[in-house]
């Protein structure tokens, strides 16, 4: 069977900044959050690989366009780092940074990649997380004023924007549950981190309109669906429509649709936090919804009621407790369950409940380890795994497509194999393979090669 894909869909692929450049103390750029959780906490990262051992972007950007050229690669989502940009808390602009990201563009549109610029990807400066990060308002008014610098230096040569990359994982993964930096377990400080960055990412899409930008903006949303055990169980749909709530719609609702969901505001309420709302707030929300939407999808999320108490700090999971499926598939590597369908499910959530707004894939993708056991004689990893796993959930959002879908492109993570916060190259997931122990050595996976051909020719044939 043919599965051909709607004319100027965007193939290309998505990294970060902070996750490919390197470079951590050169041309002027300040400490991150990151830089400075690995100068205290080495021992956090795996085989202690910090943020200034990643793919060396930063310097090779040349050589990497020309490697996701060849691996078909014709839009290219990455995140231009604050701190590479603003040097201080006054906004002191670093021309170094400026000129490195406007070379990377041109080289990109050289190459005839699409460049995709977002503005935050996990990645405060660290002169703002000692003040607080975005639990502090005046995050929110520094974020606006770099966003506007880098609109007004690259606005003419970038047609795509987005404010935030998943941004739910800031108090999830900093505030909730400890995972990132902060890595503090504060209910009060999650709701109002979350809420900071709401409202951050609104006033960008403000400034964004109000300087007349050219392009679009949008925003990168990981959204995950939410399945219960018992569909016919009223808890276990209410554990469901909880985790709903605060992990896909407490960003999408108010980012699309210009408003919060009732259930959430109660639900926050009932536990007697309070986001910080000052007037006028909700009216930038409402009035400045961005113009397409980003969707990152890895796997799904399975839930039931609670069986046991809660206990401990409060944190999403007083509301639900994770359900393994029968039978699921599963990346063994990453322990993510691989579900296709999900794919279609999301395409028609936003069609019928969003408008049927504009939006692409913004990652999708395998992480594997070890993956020189799956190399040739030759050196090439032999990664089917990995064709197998883009052909299932493309076949999933051609299905979508076919049934009015607005969907106008599909980005793998990532089109190089990149360093990932606290997992470091634990989990390989590119199209092209980095060998860090080789001054990062770029070669083509056959997965490189195969997605090249369903880049040129627009679809693939496969299976039904």
């Amino acid at each position: 069977m043919r599965y051909n894909f709607p004319k100027d869909f965007l193939w290309g692929g998505a990294s970060s900044g902070p996750q490919s450049e390197g470079g951590s103390c050169e041309g002027g750029k300040t400490p991150s959050e990151w830089d400075y959780w690995f100068s205290i906490e080495p021992e956090r990262f795996y085989d202690t690989i910090g943020p200034s051992r990643t793919s060396d972007f930063y310097h090779r950007y040349k050589e990497y366009i020309g490697k996701m050229k060849e691996a078909g690669i014709r839009s290219f989502r990455t995140s231009i780092q604050w701190s590479r940009v603003i040097l201080d808390q006054e906004g002191t602009v670093n021309p170094e940074g400026i000129d490195f990201y406007r070379q990377m563009i041109r080289e990109l549109k050289k190459a005839g990649i699409e460049p995709m610029l977002c503005l935050h990807h996990f990645d405060l400066p660290y002169y703002w997380v000692k003040e607080g990060g975005f639990v502090n308002r005046k995050t929110v008014d520094a974020f606006v004023k770099f966003a506007s610098v880098v609109f007004r230096e690259f606005g003419e040569e970038v047609k795509y924007w987005s404010t935030f990359n998943e941004p739910v994982i800031i108090p999830e993964t900093g505030y909730f549950y400890g995972r990132h930096y902060p890595a503090v377990c504060d209910a009060a400080k999650a709701v109002a981190a979350g809420y900071h960055i709401q409202l951050a990412s609104s006033m960008a899409v403000r400034e964004f309109k109000k300087m007349g930008i050219k392009g679009q903006i949008g925003i990168i949303i990981n959204l995950t669906p939410t399945y219960c055990r018992n569909p016919e169980d009223e808890g276990d749909r209410k554990a469901a429509e909880a985790a709903d709530l605060i992990f896909n719609r407490s960003f999408l609702d108010p980012s699309v649709l210009g408003q919060y969901p009732k259930e959430l505001c109660e639900l926050i309420a009932g536990e007697g936090l309070r986001a910080p709302v000052l007037e006028g707030d909700l009216k930038i929300i409402a009035e400045n919804k961005v113009d397409y939407l980003g969707v990152n999808y890895y796997h799904p999320r399975r839930v039931q009621a609670r069986t046991t108490a809660f206990s401990g700090p409060l944190s999403p999971d007083k509301y639900f407790e994770p359900y393994e499926m029968p039978g699921q598939k599963m990346n063994r590597s990453r322990g993510w369950e691989i579900y296709e369908p999900a794919v279609y499910d999301i395409a028609m959530n936003i069609k019928e409940n969003y408008g049927n707004i504009p939006w692409y894939i913004s990652e999708n993708g395998m992480g594997v380890m070890e993956e020189e056991k799956f190399m040739d004689e030759s050196g090439q990893v032999q990664d089917d795994y990995r064709i197998e796993f883009i052909q299932g959930h493309l076949k999933q959002l051609h299905r979508a497509i076919e049934e009015g879908a607005n969907c106008f492109g599909y980005h793998l993570w990532s089109p190089f194999d990149c360093w990932s916060w606290t997992n470091a190259y634990k989990n390989r997931y590119g199209l092209l393979r980095v060998d860090i122990r080789d001054h990062c050595k770029i070669t083509m996976k056959k997965s490189g090669e195969w997605f090249r051909k369903l880049s040129d020719s627009n679809g693939f044939d496969a299976g039904s």
